[in-house]
């Protein structure tokens, strides 16, 4: 059946398009964290922001959103794929060294900062549930917003990032137990019945549901997939991965972002996790945008000029009283005053889990509507100051004395272990012996390539071998391009060969780049991208040869090494002609 196009049926999805088009670049050029942007340009376009002028002006209806609701559904997948990379970040090692801030740390957070907070609204006249609930909601941090500007800022393997982190983790995981409380609570008028704690058990199964077909099923699906070498198929396996892990979560009482992030975390561990990483990074960036205009479209503004005293009592108390907590509960934990500080300032506002909390409280007539929107537009207005709050903790952070290393986002080394490690792209025969000789002069290397049966022995062997196109500069990034000594490309496919060259010299002028060449013609092509030295295979196998029989008729061992080095000199010189006369490697020098 025919259905007629209508304009306005698309209206929404045109205005966050443009936003995304217009808002991010004029951010960025001002040098202003675009997650700002997006949160006023939501204020603007939503139905308290420029919709309350539409009845003096009807063609500003063509500019404001119909649909804040529909916008929201879709815009809770921005967090999802969030807590989805990071996953993809950590590993069950990693969690595993994490346990004293996740469990201790983020337990001591939610639970002291519930108690402070609803001890201040009590006082302020709430009964004892509805105050216990806005604590809880209160108590929850941004992670949307949080992780991206540490991330952004290279912070979130520090010291104060990690603890961040941490707590922001616990966060997620206290949700569901905290809904369920509030709802055993609100059916009970205030008295607490055993009997409703059942209600985890289904929260405990779908956790373990996720693992179980996680560890048995996710490794195999990934490997077939990758097998059939489409682009189009592995980005739809990436998806039907979060989507179906966050269902899961979603039908047994918890968020979707929790199974999510379980998700990433189980395939940390497999060889498709920068790849994955890869595939993913658009869709979360875009769908955090539409996160962040969602929330400026639920700010309403009338009833900050309607209760100005309490509204603006409610974000500066906020922000207090949990920066203050945080603080003392990091020192309390072993954190320095500047890492306890930066861990303060990224979790003292609101965060987006305070909608989901107040909403559920409101709904089965915990705390009074009137109360639960102001709280909501107070909570709202302190998530506008967590670019900057995060900003200035991590200014204070990076001026610690001793600080913890970092490593960048997606790679389980140390900075200074990647500093020394070498990237070999392609996996096959030559990349394997390359590695073997890189393991006897105990130099790390990690490698990749795009055929999952070279991946999937590797990694049997014990090696540290990731599948992906290694062309592409944010696959490289994320196995440690910044950081590395060195890239040695054994691939036996011309134009993938250069096609590596060029994206590794672009992003780093100074690396030494060793390249496979086919012949003589590609190694001067290769040369002419950049490589520090391009070996030709037909060049290589006749000195070879030559060496060979020069010693088996008796030449002194000395003196045909000596000619053989000598030869293979000249024999790049003249490979290296068009660079010499265009001046092209130096000016890739000079460049860095």
């Amino acid at each position: 059946m025919n259905h007629e196009v209508s304009p306005a049926d698309y209206k929404d999805l045109v205005l966050f398009l443009a936003t995304a088009g217009i808002v991010a670049p004029l951010f960025k050029r001002l040098r202003i964290n675009p997650i700002l942007g997006f949160l006023l340009a939501g204020v603007i376009l939503g139905p308290f922001g420029l919709g309350r002028l539409i009845g003096v002006a009807p063609w500003l209806d063509y500019v404001t959103v119909d649909n804040p609701d529909e916008i929201g559904q879709l815009a809770e997948f921005g967090v999802v794929f969030l807590l989805f990379m990071i996953g993809l970040e950590l590993s069950w090692e990693r969690l595993r060294l994490l346990r004293k801030y996740v469990f201790g740390l983020g337990a001591a957070q939610v639970i002291g900062c519930s108690l402070a907070l609803g001890a201040v609204a009590m006082m302020l006249g709430q009964t004892p549930v509805a105050a216990l609930a806005i604590g809880s909601a209160l108590t929850l941090s941004s992670t949307a917003i949080a992780v991206p500007v540490l991330a952004e800022r290279k912070r979130l393997h520090a010291e104060g990032g990690r603890a961040t982190f941490s707590v922001l983790l616990f966060q997620d995981l206290a949700v569901a137990p905290i809904l369920i409380t509030l709802a055993i609570l609100g059916r009970g008028h205030g008295e607490f019945d055993a009997r409703g704690l059942l209600a985890l058990l289904p929260a405990a199964v779908g956790l373990g549901v996720i693992v179980l077909v996680g560890r048995l099923a996710l490794r195999p699906m990934m490997r077939s997939v990758a097998k059939a070498k489409s682009e189009e198929m592995f980005m739809a396996a990436c998806l039907l991965v979060i989507i179906s892990a966050g269902l899961v979560s979603s039908l047994s009482g918890l968020s979707m972002a929790l199974g999510a992030f379980v998700a990433g975390v189980l395939l940390a561990e497999t060889e498709y996790r920068h790849e994955v990483e890869v595939k993913i990074e658009p869709f979360k960036g875009l769908l955090l945008s539409l996160f962040f205009v969602s929330l400026g479209i639920r700010l309403d503004l009338s009833l900050l000029a309607a209760s100005p005293v309490l509204v603006l009592g409610t974000a500066v108390g906020l922000v207090v009283i949990k920066a203050a907590m945080v603080f003392g509960l990091g020192r309390l934990f072993g954190l320095s005053n500047r890492a306890s500080g930066e861990a303060a300032l990224a979790l003292a506002a609101g965060g987006e889990f305070a909608f989901v909390l107040l909403a559920n409280a409101m709904d089965a007539e915990v705390v009074e509507p009137a109360v639960g929107q102001a709280v909501l537009v107070a909570a709202t207005l302190t998530m506008f100051l967590i670019p900057a709050l995060t900003a200035f903790g991590a200014r204070l952070g990076r001026k610690a004395p001793a600080e913890t290393t970092e490593a960048p986002d997606g790679v389980d080394l140390s900075v200074e272990e990647m500093k020394g490690q070498v990237l070999v792209v392609g996996f096959g025969r030559v990349g394997r012996l390359v590695g073997e000789m890189l393991d006897r002069h105990d130099l790390p290397w990690i490698a990749i390539d795009r055929d999952p049966r070279l991946v999937e022995q590797g990694r049997r062997a014990g090696h540290r071998v990731y599948f992906g196109d290694a062309s592409r500069v944010e696959l490289l990034e994320r196995c440690g391009l910044d950081h590395a000594r060195a890239v040695v490309v054994t691939m036996d496919g011309p134009e993938a060969a250069e096609a590596v060259v060029a994206a590794a010299r672009g992003h780093r002028p100074d690396l030494t780049i060793v390249a496979r060449a086919r012949d003589a013609r590609h190694a001067a092509r290769l040369y002419e991208l950049g490589a520090t030295d391009a070996v030709p295979e037909t060049i290589e196998a006749s000195l070879q040869l030559s060496e060979a029989v020069l010693v088996d008729i008796g030449v002194p061992m000395g003196l045909v090494i000596a000619s053989i080095h000598e030869r293979r000199d000249e024999y790049r010189k003249v490979l290296n002609r068009p660079d010499a006369l265009g001046g092209r490697r130096r000016r890739l020098r000079d460049a860095g």
